[in-house]
């Protein structure tokens, strides 16, 4: 799909796998919209790619509802990128054998899950009212990210992993559903990454993960999940899958 001088939304843009997205379309043409917390640099990212920030939480209906209305007063909004997500870890039970508080849980998956399908949902609405794109017929595409997590979860992420098992799972009857607009959709799903999430981690730790990995023996580079999502966003066959990018990892129970 041609995305040059087209509208691009990343949600989660500020840092991260968004931050190395939001470049990457942006060398290419597209004019992006960061979606970000207003504590984020969004407003910095947004000046560095000659784009717009959004300052928005993507579990408000009325907040990124504004977002996609600015994506779109700028050009015909044809790609979103959904990388906004936490990362908390919790187990069921705490080491005085205490149930999580229930509020621990529904947070994770009101971010990872209900965030994405607020974004997505909104912004399919605006896509579908477009004009197709001539040279490929689309409408848009929307990418969002799950995680290896969501098919090896370890000890200590039951809501990461059912957060992220739900974006996998909705991909495909959405991606039947909005066939018929011609939006295609697509997921990620990364194995361990070079993200802020792991910024605050020992290099022991670090080396640990990264020896996890059977080739190559690194954490993932975002600039490595950028380039998949611009390849998605080209390949127009592909639609309803979710690819692992993880190294050929697959995670233990701890």
């Amino acid at each position: 799909m041609h995305i040059e001088g087209s509208s691009a939304l990343v949600t989660g843009g500020a840092s991260g796998l968004g931050l190395a997205t939001a470049r990457a379309l942006a060398a290419e043409g597209a004019i992006v919209t960061i979606v970000d917390l207003p504590s984020s640099r969004g407003a910095e990212v947004a000046a560095e790619v000659g784009g717009l920030f959004a300052p928005a939480d993507v579990t408000s209906a009325q907040e990124i509802a504004a977002a996609v209305a600015q994506a779109s007063n700028v050009g015909p909004l044809r790609v979103v990128i959904n990388c906004a997500g936490v990362g908390t870890a919790s187990k069921v039970l705490d080491r005085d054998g205490l149930p999580l508080p229930l509020e621990n849980f529904e947070r994770v998956v009101r971010i990872n899950l209900i965030g994405t399908y607020n974004v997505l949902s909104q912004a399919s609405a605006a896509m579908a009212k477009t004009e197709p794109d001539p040279t490929s017929g689309d409408r848009g595409v929307i990418v969002n990210t799950a995680s290896v997590a969501a098919f090896d979860g370890q000890i200590g992420q039951p809501a990461y992993s059912a957060s992220k098992g739900a974006v996998h799972a909705m991909t495909l009857p959405i991606a039947r559903e909005l066939a018929r607009y011609g939006i295609r959709i697509a997921t990620i799903a990364p194995g361990i990454m070079e993200t802020p999430m792991l910024a605050g981690m020992r290099e022991p730790a670090r080396e640990s993960l990264s020896s996890q990995v059977p080739y190559p023996k690194r954490l993932g580079r975002p600039e490595e999940f950028a380039a998949l999502a611009m390849h998605i966003i080209a390949n127009g066959y592909l639609n309803g899958e979710t690819i692992r990018l993880d190294g050929a990892i697959r995670m233990g129970p701890k």
